[in-house]
């Protein structure tokens, strides 16, 4: 379907279903307002409004239809055009500045319920700062990411039985064709034979399963070193080249998202979510989640609270 004729369509269907509302910051925290008992949320949006600095638990993605948008994150300034797009991570601290005229589709994902899935731990280590998607980023698929997406959107706004769930199997179609792109063409152990890298490249990914197995433990370095086979000097060298972290970063990354999804559970006390998480004290789980959430536990159980009908 041309942008013409998609455009007429979704503004036909804006105006019969409009639920564009502001979109809440509380201080640099965005309170996602999901709808219908749904995890997700997609806005055919042409308001010429500006964001500050801010993040949320929310995978988002943005897709302009006419002229440009502009988001920038700690690390880099995006640029996108129609016809490009671009996938922040949650957490991910960004700004949004939309020009004086323009349409865009904004999607956000809560992906909690595909983070426990084998295989995905993978997937999120080469996920930690935006994806910039466009014909030159990914020349040999990038027709296949800007379907899955045209494919998400039109389910969206289709209102079919089951469009949920249609919605999250393109979405895992999106993180599956993006993780063997990434292995396919990635030399992530440069220094390695070649005849090797496949046998890396499994060694590290059951590190991974092992770390998602015991993160509530007290994990050494030595330890899982002495697990995948190699020497502690090597390990922390291949770890760095396969997940693009050291193995500490990665374990305290691991455990703030393990905490980020028990504190939505209310019942439990945040000293019992750290010592849950992995932590061995209550001061440095303060320290470490402020670090990568630029809030608090009791903050981020607040702002949870908030979202949710």
């Amino acid at each position: 379907m041309a942008e013409a004729e998609l455009k007429n369509n979704y503004l036909s269907l804006y105006a019969q279903n409009a639920d564009w509302k502001e979109r809440v910051l509380k201080d640099d925290c965005e309170i996602v307002k999901y709808q219908n008992d749904s995890s997700v949320r997609i806005w055919y949006n042409e308001q010429s409004e500006s964001y500050a600095p801010h993040w949320h638990t929310a995978m988002e993605v943005i897709m302009p239809v006419e002229n440009y948008y502009d988001v920038i994150t700690a690390s880099n300034s995006y640029h996108i055009e129609p016809g490009e797009i671009l996938v922040i991570p949650s957490g991910e601290m960004h700004q949004l500045i939309a020009p004086e005229s323009g349409i865009r589709f904004i999607f956000l994902f809560d992906l909690s319920v595909i983070t426990k899935l084998r295989g995905f731990t993978a997937i999120q280590t080469q996920m930690t700062t935006c994806i910039y998607i466009n014909k030159t980023s990914f020349p040999q698929i990038y027709d296949d990411f800007y379907q899955l997406f045209v494919q998400i959107r039109n389910e969206y706004f289709s209102l079919n039985e089951l469009r949920e769930l249609a919605i999250y199997s393109h979405l895992l179609n999106f993180f599956i064709l993006y993780g063997r792109n990434h292995l396919n063409n990635v030399q992530l152990f440069p220094n390695v034979r070649i005849y090797k890298q496949q046998e890396y490249l499994q060694k590290f990914n059951d590190v991974l399963d092992y770390i998602d197995a015991h993160y509530a433990e007290d994990l050494t370095l030595d330890a899982v070193a002495s697990y995948s086979g190699f020497s502690k000097y090597h390990f922390t060298r291949l770890f760095k080249q396969y997940a693009n972290t050291t193995f500490y970063d990665y374990l305290s990354y691991k455990r703030i998202k393990v905490a980020e999804q028990l504190l939505t559970e209310p019942e439990l006390s945040i000293t019992e979510i750290a010592f849950r998480s992995g932590f061995s004290s209550i001061s440095t789980f303060n320290r470490i989640f402020r670090q990568q959430k630029s809030c608090t536990p009791s903050e981020y159980r607040s702002y949870y609270c908030k979202m949710q009908p």
